[in-house]
């Protein structure tokens, strides 16, 4: 196994409030090798969007605490200065923000924005060398004439070519990491896989290591090789992608991939939403977080804090959860079925007499 690219140890993230300490990220870790892609999905809130910013080193508030280690090409971004993170973000690490029109300065036009972006972090390119580059990567992502609409203002632009654009000023400086935040946000369905084309692209072409965050597991399906699934931020399962679509071992992952358009079920039939919505990360609940939520509780696990343990027989897939694995396959099964998760805890409740 080749070393990682990016490594994160049991990282936590605090904030210090008016009403207490947000535990937003609590005890992550995970690995991103060279060229290829990680999805984390989750529910908002779920501290998916605060890791992330962490290792760019975006999270150094005075409200806010971090522990654990962000291992970058060896090194632990946690103790680097503010002066170095400044030369490793943007340039060796770059990231997609969620809102393009937000992240682009409406003032400045895009080749401005764009040759600053190049310059920052090569100030002996000349303006018009930059201004080339810039030309260059518009037409690598696609934007339509780009000798003409690099003077354009974000404003003239559409929803896709911001993102686009936002994808162009990420790659500027050819990171070897890049974590796109929602990057198919409030774009149409057809624009959505255009991004996604890109970027799967674009990291092939690279060997670009990729971090997708999501809320959509559909967007996971199209990009990432592996799945780290976040829930009151900690990571519940981890596991390939083909795994967590096919032999999903959590509830919480039940949950998203039911809540999810299906081909194969008839057209009248309903979405089925994750009842409940995510616990307070001031006062999360005791035991399992999930089990205010979970359809398959009992009595233990809501005062049993489940560990992200591996899978028997599956060294590659891990799930914070304290029914028995045979028993969540066995209900994955029937809930693939279509049957109805009342009828399925009857699994649960057998379990429950011989635990």
């Amino acid at each position: 196994m080749p070393d990682p690219l990016l490594e994160v140890k049991d990282l936590k993230v605090t904030f210090e409030t008016a009403d207490g300490v947000v535990k937003a990220v609590d005890g992550i870790s995970y690995k991103v090798e060279s060229g290829k892609a990680l999805g984390i999905v989750g529910e908002s809130g779920s501290g998916k969007s605060v890791s992330s910013l962490t290792v760019m080193g975006l999270s150094r508030f005075t409200n806010a605490e971090v522990e654990g280690e962000i291992l970058f090409e060896g090194r632990d971004l946690l103790k680097a200065s503010d002066e170095d993170m400044r030369k490793i973000r943007g340039n060796e690490i770059a990231m997609i923000f969620q809102d393009p029109l937000s992240s682009l300065h409406p003032y400045y036009k895009v080749g401005k924005q764009l040759v600053e972006a190049i310059r920052a972090h090569h100030p002996e390119t000349s303006k018009q060398a930059a201004r080339t580059r810039a030309i260059e990567l518009l037409g690598m992502v696609d934007i339509p004439e780009p000798k003409r609409r690099i003077d354009n203002y974000p404003h003239e632009f559409s929803g896709g070519m911001r993102q686009r654009t936002m994808i162009a000023m990420a790659l500027s400086n050819d990171p070897k990491l890049l974590i796109a935040d929602e990057p198919t946000t409030a774009l149409d369905v057809t624009v959505q896989a255009q991004i996604l084309a890109l970027i799967e692209r674009l990291q092939h072409e690279l060997n670009t290591a990729v971090v997708i965050i999501t809320h959509d597991l559909g967007v996971i399906a199209e990009t990432a090789d592996d799945v780290a699934v976040m829930y009151a931020g900690r990571i519940v399962e981890r596991a390939p992608t083909k795994k967590i679509f096919e032999t999903p071992e959590h509830p919480y992952t039940w949950g998203l991939l039911r809540s999810i358009p299906r081909l194969d079920v008839p057209r009248e039939a309903p979405l089925v939403p994750i009842p409940g919505r995510p616990p307070s990360l001031i006062n999360p609940p005791s035991g399992c977080s999930f089990h205010p939520r979970c359809p398959y509780v009992l009595p233990r696990h809501k005062e049993i804090d489940p560990m992200l343990e591996p899978v028997p027989g599956e060294p590659d897939h891990s799930a914070a959860c304290l029914l028995k694995s045979d028993v969540r396959k066995q209900i994955w099964s029937e809930l693939r079925e279509g049957k109805d998760p009342a009828d399925v805890r009857a699994h649960v409740q057998l379990e429950e007499k011989t635990v």
